[in-house]
């Protein structure tokens, strides 16, 4: 999910440079808000895995 909304901030990063205008917050902040969203999901914050086994749905008996 964080690595979702990282592309979405570099997107608009990427966007706001090639049109030359800004909103209060330098193209770089963005930038660097976007690899910190990247670094949070390389370190697992935000993942949806169930801890201890793997999810199936329902449960067999």
């Amino acid at each position: 999910m964080l690595a979702i909304v990282a592309a979405i901030v570099f997107g608009i990063a990427f966007l706001f440079s090639l049109i030359g205008t800004s909103i209060g917050i330098s193209t770089t902040a963005l930038i660097a808000l976007g690899l910190c969203l990247l670094a949070l999901h390389q370190a697992g914050i935000g993942t949806s895995t169930v801890s201890g086994h793997a999810w199936r749905g329902r449960a067999r008996r």
